[in-house]
């Protein structure tokens, strides 16, 4: 499979951030931590520069807690602010405000100097489709102040939330990048939710994903459904559909309505807490 996609909207996001970059301080890019750099969007860096950022890996509850460490490590190591966070939860959340402060305390010194207290931090949040910024704003506001869903696109222009005294957000649509050089981030970023289902082929977007678990947590698949002595992906769809009950007509499998099951459960966390992506060796 050869997933692309990039709609003519994201184009026009890309143009807004580089835009409104004058107006923050700094830059919230959040990623999933899941994909950590197949979800970071390397236009980013080249329109941010040499604007203060902090790193979020969104959804660590979803991920592996051994690799995020290590991942915490790499970035840290390479000298970006990094933290980790559930944005359903605002205990998690909040910590952000405080590597907020960090990032920014040499402008945040600056303005003491000048007799300038209290002016809230001003932030734009970046990320590509569907890694949770929006959940993560309203966490952190405390109420529903942006869009939140569970497919990518849903935010469509820039607003600015309050959060508190200390920082202001400038929302932002996520953005993709052009074409993916590597098939594997396209799969990776398909198979979290971040490309639109519309696209895909969800069957074999399924059959790829399963063995891919499998490698990272062996005997996870059969343990979850229940199944034994089934190896080949497609054959597991099948039996996980007629386990299921998602079957036509007739009672044969319904593997289309099964490979959605299937891939809605990995996205929730249901079958397990996977990272797909190991950190490069420092």
């Amino acid at each position: 499979m050869n997933i692309q996609w990039y709609p003519g909207h994201m184009t026009k996001a890309k143009r807004m951030m580089q835009e409104n970059l004058k107006l923050v301080d700094l830059v919230i890019e959040l990623v999933d931590a899941r994909v950590p750099l197949g979800s970071k969007n390397p236009d980013v860096d080249t329109i941010i520069g040499n604007k203060p950022r902090v790193l979020v890996l969104n959804k660590s509850d979803l991920a592996d807690i051994r690799l995020t460490e290590e991942w915490l490590k790499y970035f840290r190591n390479n000298n970006i602010l990094t933290e980790t966070i559930n944005s359903k939860e605002k205990s998690s959340v909040k910590r952000v405000v405080g590597i907020i402060e960090e990032a920014c305390k040499e402008k945040i010194q600056r303005d003491r100097k000048k007799g300038i207290l209290n002016r809230p931090l001003r932030a734009m949040i970046v990320g590509i489709p569907n890694v949770g910024k929006s959940t993560f704003i309203n966490t952190l506001a405390g109420k529903a102040s942006a869009k939140t869903g569970d497919k990518p696109g849903v935010t469509k222009g820039k607003q600015w939330i309050r959060l508190h005294k200390q920082v202001e957000l400038l929302d932002t649509p996520g953005i993709l990048w052009p074409k993916f050089e590597d098939p594997t981030v396209g799969m990776h970023l398909a198979w979290i939710g971040s490309v639109k289902e519309e696209i895909l082929n969800t069957h074999e977007l399924c059959a790829r994903l399963l063995p891919a678990l499998e490698k990272l947590v062996p005997g996870c698949i059969g343990r979850f459904y229940a199944i034994e002595n089934v190896s080949d992906p497609y054959m597991q769809i099948e039996e996980i559909a007629l386990i299921r009950k998602a079957l036509k007509q007739g009672g044969q499998a319904d593997v289309l309505r099964a490979s959605a099951m299937i891939l809605d459960e990995f996205r929730g966390g249901k079958i397990g807490q996977f990272t797909l992506e190991i950190p490069p060796q420092v």
